[in-house]
């Protein structure tokens, strides 16, 4: 629609076409408004039911919520309107009626359950909150991917099949790919990896992740968007230097460019940038703090995963983001180098949200003998994964990395309860429509 002006931009004095959906209708007897809505926001369009064509009055008022319709009409001011201005229409033509039974309720007056929103995504996302959640998602895409070229890394684009998984284990979804066993990648660990062994050096990524884990709780996703980083010639506080920067710039970009979507989300008043750098606390310090919280029913001891509700609890307590550094070896994956002076401790670090887990990371051995010696420890056969060692035998710069998984960043972002709310189509166990 070439001649489309979106109501945002309709200015009093002018003759204007716009077009979007039917928000709500307003009979007052006399006269009636239909309030429409595009993606800029609502204007108001005014039928006085004496002084206009019948036909005109009969098809604004027959209008169903959620119809799309274009209408050309004068704009004046009116103060009493929601938005200073209304239309008088000339004509209205309904591009698309809707049915009269909504599912749900894009206004958002009336809620639904969250299967039900998700069941109507496109009919929920009508809504000012879901809105401005993929709004600020494609703010956060948009920031971190300036941040990564600022710190001198080509994005990447690696393969989502591949003939054996990252981390070996149950969670790998199988395909059949002529003929043959593949599978859905977990993680593009070992791909970027290979490629910050080229001359690019520095590379980041942005795409999908697929696990088939268990867990079917309100922060586990079965397809999962991860948001990658590796670099050659950095170590594990490298790393952790550029983790920093990125989920700040992700915050900075929101706040400088998002204020009425977090307002839309009521959170525009506490929300705030992380300041850097953020603290570091290693797994022995940890567990410590934890055990010193006195949330646990048994003490941890060194090895120990770290429950939930210890995360928690230490999360409350730092109320900040903050690192967990020096891991046990025996509890990181085969490719996480060791501390050359102490074997039993790995250079792997998580990023926490005082709420949960955001990023896993650390340097990687670059050493092909001790690669090799990794993944016989974790019971893993090397030819499987000769296509990844290989490149090891022909100079492999010491180099370390991460992952951020996007949407827990929105979910501790913009305070929501359930990481579905942040994925426009979400895959869990029980979901695979739409």
């Amino acid at each position: 629609m070439d001649d489309r002006t979106y109501t945002a931009d309709a200015a009093p004095g002018g003759t204007v076409t716009v077009a979007g959906w039917v928000h709500e209708i307003r009979d007052l007897g006399g006269i009636a408004f239909v309030i429409l809505r595009d993606t800029t926001g609502r204007i108001q369009v005014k039928f006085e039911k004496e002084e206009m064509d019948d036909d005109l009055v009969e098809t604004g008022l027959g209008l169903s919520r959620e119809s799309v319709v274009s209408v050309t009409g004068d704009v004046e001011e009116e103060p009493r309107a929601p938005t200073g201005v209304e239309i008088t229409p000339e004509s209205v033509e309904v591009l698309s009626a809707a049915d009269t039974e909504l599912p749900l309720d894009p206004t958002g007056k009336v809620d639904a359950e969250l299967p039900t929103r998700l069941d109507n995504r496109t009919l929920d996302l009508r809504r000012e909150a879901g809105q401005a959640i993929f709004s600020i998602r494609g703010e956060i895409l948009r920031a971190v991917r300036e941040a990564f070229r600022e710190a001198n890394a080509t994005e990447i684009n690696t393969s989502k099949i591949v003939a054996t998984g990252t981390e070996g284990g149950t969670e790998l979804f199988p395909i059949t790919y002529f003929g043959r066993e593949a599978f859905m990648n977990q993680s593009p660990q070992l791909f970027k990896q290979l490629a910050a062994g080229s001359n690019l050096e520095r590379v980041f990524e942005t795409g999908p992740i697929f696990r088939a884990e268990e867990h079917n709780t309100p922060r586990h996703l079965n397809e999962a968007t991860s948001i990658d980083f590796e670099g050659a010639f950095c170590d594990d506080d490298d790393a952790m230097e550029i983790c920093e920067s990125i989920v700040v710039a992700a915050y900075e970009g929101v706040a400088e460019n998002c204020a009425d979507e977090l307002e839309a989300l009521g959170i525009d008043e506490e929300f705030t940038v992380p300041e850097r750098p953020f603290p570091r606390l290693s797994y022995e310090e940890t567990i410590e703090r934890i055990n010193a919280l006195g949330v646990l029913d048994d003490q941890l001891v060194w090895g120990d995963d770290l429950p939930t509700e210890g995360e928690t609890a230490l999360g409350a307590d730092v109320g900040r983001h903050y690192f967990i550094t020096d891991w046990p070896a025996e509890v990181k994956p085969f490719y996480i180098m060791d501390h050359d002076d102490d074997e039993a401790l790995s250079t792997g670090f998580d990023l926490m949200h005082p709420r949960m887990e955001l990023v896993s990371g650390g340097q990687r051995e670059h050493r092909y003998e001790k690669l090799i010696e990794g993944l016989e420890a974790q019971g893993l056969d090397p030819e499987a994964f000769e296509y990844y060692t290989r490149a090891f035998r022909y100079g492999m710069p010491p180099h370390a990395g991460w992952a951020i998984g996007g949407e827990r960043l929105i979910m501790t972002m913009l305070e929501l309860d359930n990481i579905r709310e942040a994925v426009l189509f979400p895959r869990d166990r029980q979901r695979l429509s739409p």
